[in-house]
């Protein structure tokens, strides 16, 4: 579905190298996963791609058929072209629905990716339960194609689209879908997972969680070419610093977003992010830049106006024009706000909207209309249990009263209607745990009380009031806080990888001026090839030594590690005069050793003596050199430890020795770093491959457990769905045969019949109800064995459902098939039953069967299902006829081909009168071929055969 930039670039690299087939898939590969990342070359391939596709199956070259619909889908919906989008997807599901017989796999996951456009392009219409019956077929789809990392995307955002509708209902169902720590979610699907636990958290005002659990995402997005997605994620992180007013960085996450978006031109992303921009500018009093971005916003989310974004553009706009005092514009956006929030069926905006009007219709001097508009919204809020909401429109309406005289409502319960609407919103607020009852409402009260004389009441709301608001301005700190926790850390992040970025610029830089200056560094820039390929230390060890040696004057050569406890280094390396060294350990803080001095300091040491100087701090064992050279061993800012060269010789290393050994230094550091972590990742495959053997063997005894039934431990009806298709198509093979070359005498007497057997016990209910249901299933269980007994083990033995059994046996002769049945019928009725009790039981069972192909002379005239429809039909002719029997229908000379099947299952007594078929049974008594017959659910086209 997605895929990361890494993966991506080694498909793209790969591709002028690929002919055949595989460019052909690889072509597909890129152009899909391009859809986002650069649509211009997505179609660009996709067009090389066609004429190609002739090259393929005729059932894989409609999957891919289908998949280049989606790639044109995908822009045409990002561009706003929803008409053409919604045109597209629909032929990649009628190809889809084509190829599926053959390609189930292939077919249902296109089927998802098709179902997914077909969700969005209806959410931009604004028809969101149109989009989440979408979601839902591309999630049964994708569970169909066996592919959990579709299926965990596809889930993720179907509880994110829920959690706009009920924040806390999506977090009731999907939360439990999703293991918080992200267990066993792939990384791409892992974005979406923690978009949806950012949104639950962002719902839940927990702005701070949701901002962390967004970044995780929006990354995510940015690495495998889901633009949009990563637009829209942007935006959300902006508004999650805008409510912990936070708004610098609120601002720079929506410029970010809104980058992204004019990039691509995708109407409905710069909308959003214009929209967003604007509101958060409206809350730090930028009045005239907000109106501005939000008059191109709508501008821009004119052609999606059915949209959620339009809507809640729509909502900042009435804000705004609130602010700006200019109450008409402002009811005319409520207004507008209102029948998107009906349309849309989404009680935020029902609410807010009305709230709004409620407030501009007051201020326009409509104060009948502002109390219908406010009793609108709080009766809504109440009808969805919403008490923020409540507390909102309760205000409203007492603000209402405030300003105009208006009879005051039904049973008041207070002095007036400014103080019983006010009452019942502090009521209200004291059922709502943690809730801080804002200091503007308890003042309104308060006043309201002073004014008919209640001092005493007024001084204690006030007090609360004064209380109220240094909660919230704690709070606000609180949020200021987290705001500051969440920018350190993500600019701590971002300083981490621009100082690696940095540090691998530099490290390039150095490299190319080194092989830019002589001949001896081009060498060592092969050399540190040759070092750095080296994934092993003593490997790294021999080839340092070796180069060591070649290009200096080596006496002694010797590497010290830093140990883990960074209080002591080990000559894990050493050669002096051509012998081995002894592993020695020296102090770090040691005053006296140059090679723990060198450690300290980070730095470059060079010891020269002359011929009569002495060796300073002499290692015993070791001879007196004059010239000593010590260079740490770094990587970025990290010491692993020092590497020495030493002569006999005096002046034995001037700058180009210098130069030489600090270059081989460099590499020796990295290819220990790089050997390092080799055994650091070595240990953590060898971990990471065991899990995947234990997922595996739990995979295939799931796969087991999926295709057997078990009470009897016979394979289901899903198993032979599964694999009926192959013995179809080898049976047609031999039939096959005898078109393309002369039959041998191998070819006629080879088995290549497949035969269906019915097989139901009689009057099984009754022992169910005479004896219980263990005692049937003691029953069932004794019938596999015997089914066993009789059939080969490669035959396949199906309990069909119930007491009613299908066998399909495999490579037979259609003549041997009554001798079968018969020993199977004997097998049931010449032998008791043991109950669990020990009760013996006699039973009998009816066995219908047919073969296929039914007309040898026309192999495909019916299909396996219909076989199994004919079978069916002996069962029942044998149920009807008296049981404890069997019976068939074999086709004759006189088989007409035309209409054959749809005869033989209505009208089966004028074809036995034709001779058109042959009834074969045990049974001695007159047959019974009419009556109603229950259908086993296989055959669809009775009519067309």
């Amino acid at each position: 579905m997605f895929a990361l930039d890494d993966e991506l670039a080694r498909w793209d690299a790969a591709l002028p190298e690929v002919q055949g087939s595989e460019r052909v898939k690889l072509l597909m590969t890129l152009a899909w996963h391009l859809r986002q990342r650069d649509p211009a070359r997505a179609q660009q391939l996709s067009a090389e791609l066609a004429p190609l596709l002739a090259s393929l199956a005729p059932d894989a070259a409609l999957v891919q058929r289908a998949r280049q619909r989606l790639i044109c889908a995908e822009p045409a919906w990002l561009h706003g072209e929803l008409d053409t989008a919604h045109h597209h997807a629909e032929q990649a599901l009628l190809l889809c629905r084509q190829a599926a017989a053959t390609l189930p796999a292939a077919a249902a996951a296109c089927r998802a990716d098709a179902c997914w456009i077909m969700a969005w392009v209806a959410n931009d219409r604004g028809l969101s339960a149109d989009g989440d019956s979408w979601l839902r077929q591309a999630g049964d789809a994708a569970r169909s194609a066996a592919d959990p990392v579709r299926t965990d995307i596809i889930d993720a955002a179907a509880g994110i689209c829920a959690a706009f509708s009920d924040g806390r209902a999506a977090q009731q169902r999907w939360g439990q879908r999703f293991a918080p720590g992200l267990d066993g979610v792939a990384p791409i699907a892992a974005g979406w997972v923690s978009d949806f636990f950012g949104t639950c958290a962002f719902q839940r005002s927990e702005y701070g969680r949701a901002i962390g659990h967004l970044m995780l995402s929006f990354e995510t997005a940015l690495t495998t070419g889901q633009i949009r997605r990563a637009i829209i994620i942007a935006t959300n992180i902006g508004n999650g610093f805008t409510s912990l007013n936070a708004h610098d960085a609120a601002l720079e996450w929506m410029q970010r977003g809104l980058d992204l978006a004019r990039a691509n031109g995708w109407p409905l992303s710069i909308g959003m992010c214009l929209m967003q921009t604007a509101e958060t500018l409206r809350q730090l009093g930028q009045r005239e830049a907000a109106q501005s971005l939000l008059r191109e916003a709508l501008t821009t989310l004119a052609p999606l106006s059915g949209s959620r974004a339009y809507a809640v553009a729509l909502e900042y706009q009435g804000d705004l024009a609130l602010d700006l005092g200019n109450h008409v514009a402002a009811l005319d956006s409520f207004s507008r706000l209102a029948a998107r929030g009906d349309a849309l069926c989404q009680i935020d905006f029902q609410s807010s909207a009305r709230r709004g009007q409620a407030h501009a219709l007051s201020h326009l001097a409509r104060p009948r209309e502002a109390l219908d508009a406010a009793q609108a919204a709080l009766a809504l809020a109440q009808e969805h249990g919403d008490a923020s909401g409540q507390i909102a429109a309760l205000n409203v309406l007492a603000d209402i009263h405030a300003r105009h005289a208006l009879p005051g409502p039904a049973l008041m319960m207070a002095p007036n209607a400014v103080l019983h609407y006010l009452q019942l919103a502090l009521e209200i607020a004291a059922t709502i745990e943690g809730y801080t009852v804002p200091g503007a409402l308890l003042d309104a009260a308060a006043r309201e009380y002073a004014a008919i004389g209640d001092y005493q009441r007024a001084y204690n709301i006030a007090l609360r009031a004064n209380a109220a608001r240094d909660q919230t301005h704690s709070k606000e700190a609180t949020n200021r806080a987290i705001a500051m926790q969440v920018q350190y850390q993500t600019e701590r992040a971002q300083t981490e990888g621009e100082h690696h970025r940095q540090l691998a610029a530099a490290e390039a830089q150095r490299a190319e001026v080194l092989q830019q200056t002589s001949a001896t560094l081009e060498h060592l820039s092969a050399i540190g090839q040759e070092i750095t390929a080296h994934l092993d230390a003593a490997a790294v060890f021999r080839a340092l030594d070796r180069h060591v040696h070649g290009l200096l004057d080596a006496t002694h050569f010797s590497i010290f590690l830093l140990q883990p406890d960074g209080e002591s280094l080990v000559c894990e390396f050493g050669i002096e005069a051509g012998k081995a060294l002894p592993r020695v350990r020296i102090d770090a803080a040691d005053p006296n050793a140059n090679t723990a001095r060198c450690l300290r300091e980070r730095r470059e040491i060079l010891v020269q003596l002359d011929e009569q100087g002495t060796t300073p701090n002499l290692i015993p064992g070791t001879l007196p050199t004059l010239s000593l050279l010590f260079a740490p061993l770094r990587v970025g800012e990290r010491v692993l430890g020092v590497m020495t060269v030493q002569s006999l010789l005096a002046h034995s290393y001037g700058e180009r020795e210098r130069l030489i050994f600090r270059t081989l230094c460099a590499y020796g550091a990295i290819a220990l770093d790089n050997a390092s972590a080799y055994r650091q990742v070595a240990a953590t495959q060898e971990q990471l491959l065991e899990k995947n053997l234990e997922l595996e063997r739990a995979y295939k005894a799931l796969e087991e457990v999926s295709l057997t039934d078990q009470l009897t431990g016979l394979r289901n009806r899903r198993f032979f769905l599964q694999n009926v298709d192959a013995d179809v198509a080898m049976s047609l093979r031999g039939y096959d045969a005898g078109q393309h070359r002369a039959l041998t005498e191998c070819d006629l007497q080879s088995p290549k019949d497949l035969v269906f057997f019915m097989v139901d016990l009689d009057h099984f209910k009754e022992v169910n109800d005479r004896y219980g249901h263990a005692a049937g299933d003691s029953i069932l269980v004794q019938m596999q064995e015997r089914l066993r007994e009789v059939f080969r083990e490669s035959d396949y033995v199906i309990r069909w459902g119930g007491e009613e059994f299908l066998v399909l046996a495999r490579a037979t002769h259609r003549d041997e098939a009554p001798g079968v049945a018969e020993r199977m019928r004997r097998a049931v009725a010449e032998r008791d039953f043991e109950l669990p009790d020990g009760v013996r039981l006699s039973k009998t069972c009816s066995i219908g069967f047919a073969c296929f192909p039914f007309l040898p002379a026309q192999p495909r005239l019916l299909s396996w299902s219909q076989v199994v429809e004919l079978a069916d039909q002996g069962l029942y002719i044998a149920k009807r006829s008296g049981r404890n029997g069997w019976a068939a229908l074999y086709s004759t000379a006189a088989t007409r081909a035309e209409g054959v099947f749809p005869r033989l299952m209505h009208r089966l007594d004028q074809a036995v009168t034709a001779g058109e078929v042959r009834l074969v049974s045990n049974l001695t008594g007159p047959l019974v071929l009419g009556g109603e017959r229950r259908r086993v659910g296989l055959s669809s086209d009775l009519e067309t055969n």
